[in-house]
């Protein structure tokens, strides 16, 4: 079975800025798959361009066999598309607007009337219904927003940053509704800058600067990083990232807060050698273990890697 979104050498340059730069992806039906950076590496624009809302400059894309250059328009039904700002109808209730955008996609009457009602409970707004969406909660909002994008049935699901703004309980609850469709077979391809998520991808598109710096699942792109990682609590942190950085087998280190994180080669043997040259510079910690290696310690250490 060919995949359900394909791209290949995929470009959009805005004014002298390569926002999506030389993009080549394969996501199959039925996956949920991640696009993580920072902000400005490209991740709004390629969710646009795969919805058939930007021109291509260079480059194929395609959803469901369908050329986005020359018929984007087609693909319109089969996709639903959530942008990361929140953009319903302030004004109306939770349930105008449901009804707004059934009205828009032309499901039927009786459709619209079933799949508002399960939607509602789905999204756990029921109880909301009639209240206007300007009055809900940046969490409810999110998701009366999902239950929009949802309500003509996309096979694919395009999600802006759907999380970004909200408290950590509507952030989870947003991630229990993505993952039950998920194990539905709706193929969702959500943009996130928060590394925890892309834990929950089952593959991981990392982009930086408009370029995929890679794409795996995220035990395998923590895997690509070699070496393990050193978490340091000192109680002067930056004196002993001066102390600690410079040592033999460490390649990397990376500051959190107060806490360091070092990438060594060999935490067994390396742990001891750093705890003897604290001591030796009468530098205090609180603790110091090997740790696992986190998404967020390997996309920095891969971006470094392509910089250098």
């Amino acid at each position: 079975m060919p995949p359900i979104i394909e791209t290949k050498d995929l470009k959009r340059d805005i004014k002298q800025t390569h926002a999506v730069d030389g993009l080549s992806l394969s996501i199959e039906a039925g996956e949920l798959f991640g696009l993580v950076g920072p902000d400005g590496a490209g991740k709004t624009t390629t969710l646009r361009l795969l919805a058939g809302l930007l021109d291509i400059t260079e480059g194929d894309a395609a959803i469901l066999g369908f050329d986005l250059k020359s018929k984007a328009e087609e693909i319109k039904p089969h996709v639903g598309y959530m942008a990361q700002q929140f953009s319903l109808y302030g004004e109306l209730s939770v349930l105008e607007n449901l009804q707004f955008f059934a009205e828009l996609f032309d499901v039927s009457p009786s459709d619209q009337r079933e799949r508002t009602e399960r939607l509602l409970s789905f999204a756990g707004l029921t109880v909301f219904k009639n209240r206007r969406a300007a009055n809900l909660s940046g969490g409810m909002q999110k998701k009366l927003a999902l239950a929009c994008t949802l309500i003509h049935q996309p096979e694919i699901l395009l999600l802006d940053e759907p999380t970004t703004g909200v408290d950590p309980v509507s952030r989870r609850e947003f991630w229990n509704i993505l993952t039950e469709l998920h194990l539905q077979g709706t193929t969702i391809i959500v943009s996130t800058p928060y590394m925890d998520e892309a834990d929950r991808c089952s593959r991981v598109g990392l982009m930086y600067a408009g370029k995929l710096v890679e794409c795996d699942s995220p035990l395998n792109i923590r895997n690509k990083v070699e070496g393990e990682m050193i978490e340091l609590q000192a109680e002067d942190w930056q004196k002993a990232l001066e102390t600690v950085s410079g040592l033999t087998g460490v390649h990397e280190a990376q500051t959190y807060g107060e806490s360091i994180h070092l990438l060594v080669d060999s935490g067994k043997r390396r742990l001891p050698e750093i705890q003897r040259v604290l001591k030796k510079s009468k530098i205090g910690y609180r603790s110091i273990r090997i740790a696992p290696m986190q998404m967020e310690e390997a996309f920095i250490s891969l971006i470094r890697r392509m910089e250098a």
